[in-house]
C-alpha cells in the first residue's frame, strides 16, 4: 500500500472513529494519526482474536476504524483519570 493510500485510509478511519466515539476526536491531523495507529493495532489484534473481515480497501477501512475506536476509547479513559 502506498503512503498516500495509507494516509487516506487513516484519515477516513480516524474520522469514522471520531464519529463513533463522540467527543474524542483530535482534529484532522490527529484523526489521521489515530487512524494509522488504529490500522497497526487492528492488524495485530484481529488475527490474535481469529477475526477475519473483508479484504481490500473497504476491509482496510473497517479494520483501521476498529483499531482507531479502541485507541480513542483507551485515550478517553486515560483523560478522565
Amino acid at each position: 500500500m502506498s503512503i498516500i493510500a495509507a494516509l487516506v485510509i487513516g484519515a477516513i478511519a480516524g474520522w469514522l472513529a471520531g464519529l463513533i466515539v463522540r467527543g474524542a476526536g483530535f482534529g484532522l491531523i490527529g484523526n489521521i494519526v489515530i487512524g494509522i495507529l488504529g490500522a497497526l493495532v487492528a492488524s495485530w489484534l484481529l488475527p490474535q482474536l481469529h477475526v477475519e473481515l473483508a479484504s481490500g480497501t473497504l476491509g482496510s477501512i473497517i479494520n483501521s476504524t476498529i483499531g482507531a475506536v479502541i485507541i480513542l476509547v483507551i485515550l478517553s479513559l486515560v483523560r478522565r483519570a
